[in-house]
């Protein structure tokens, strides 16, 4: 019996973005080990099958696998954890592109690499250092036209799937939300428009800070992504649940009583009518997505 299908209501064709041909693919961190309990990101011995897996089954062509580390605290040991990782599910040409500068992201090599690739992992780590570090570069630029107009594989982990989206939540604490102002967002990397992207959303509790963003923006579509879950999203907007948790959609298009604006900072905020829906894996959900130029 095939799984059901949630989806926005229907709106007319000339709402949604250009159909990019590429696939994104967002993992709410830590990602299944082989025979391992979870662990930090980045962490060797990943599962012979599972999302990482489903990422190399994605990819087309022979072009290499670009692992980019530059959130990560240790990149060098992410890349290296990643090279491993992909080489056990028969990846012939991993390479690691510890950028840490944005002369670095808008060099000519960086490009070759790109125009070169089948596909892109960004490891976990703080996603405030791939904005700062990465965003507007060349690098940028051209994973956006390779996304847009062929069959290439953008993926990321945690921080990494965090910074797809636009907006991008890049500071509160777990255990925050509930007063209007602890929780910080920014421009993201905008490989997804009007979507707000969270990670291990279940194990740290994640859903009222989430919906201090959705209150702040309720044209935005919340994805708290669990550990060890992913969606993977293809022409901008079909999105399916793999992994082993769940993804918890937050829909505030239609909500009531929302005093975020009225109150002052540091005050308690109040929403209805939020629409959440938890979905596992083989679920599928059509993003309302607006239009929007990808490359």
């Amino acid at each position: 019996m095939s799984k059901s299908k949630k989806t926005a209501p229907h709106r007319p064709a000339s709402a949604y973005c250009p159909e990019p041909k590429g696939t994104l693919i967002a993992i709410g961190g830590h990602e299944q080990k082989s025979n391992e309990p979870l662990a930090d990101d980045g962490g060797a011995e990943f599962a012979t099958e599972g999302i990482l897996k489903r990422f190399v089954d994605e990819l087309r062509g022979n072009g290499p696998v670009l692992v980019i580390p530059t959130a990560s605290e240790e990149p060098q040991e992410a890349g290296q954890d990643y090279i491993k990782a992909f080489g056990a599910l028969g990846v012939e040409r991993v390479e690691v592109l510890n950028i840490q500068t944005r002369d670095e992201a808008n060099s000519e090599e960086c490009i070759r690499l790109v125009d070169e690739a089948a596909g892109v992992m960004f490891t976990g780590g703080d996603q405030l250092r791939l904005t700062a570090i990465l965003g507007g570069t060349e690098l940028i630029r051209r994973l956006k036209e390779r996304y847009a107009h062929s069959q290439f594989v953008i993926a990321g982990t945690s921080a990494g799937a965090a910074a797809m989206s636009t907006p991008m939540i890049y500071q509160g604490r777990n255990d925050a939300g509930f007063l209007k102002d602890e929780i910080h967002v920014t421009t993201g990397l905008q490989f997804m428009h009007d979507v707000a992207i969270d990670t291990h959303f279940v194990a740290r509790g994640r859903i009222v800070r989430m919906a201090q963003i959705i209150a702040t923006n309720p044209g935005c579509i919340g994805l708290g992504l669990e550990e060890d879950t992913a969606v993977v999203v293809t022409e901008g907007r079909e999105m399916e649940v793999i992994g082993n948790g769940m993804v918890v959609v937050v829909d505030g298009r239609h909500c009531q009583g929302n005093t975020i604006h009225q109150i002052k900072p540091g005050e308690v905020f109040s929403i209805r009518n939020l629409q959440v829906d938890l979905l596992a894996r083989g679920e599928r959900y059509t993003l309302p997505v607006q239009e929007h130029q990808f490359g």
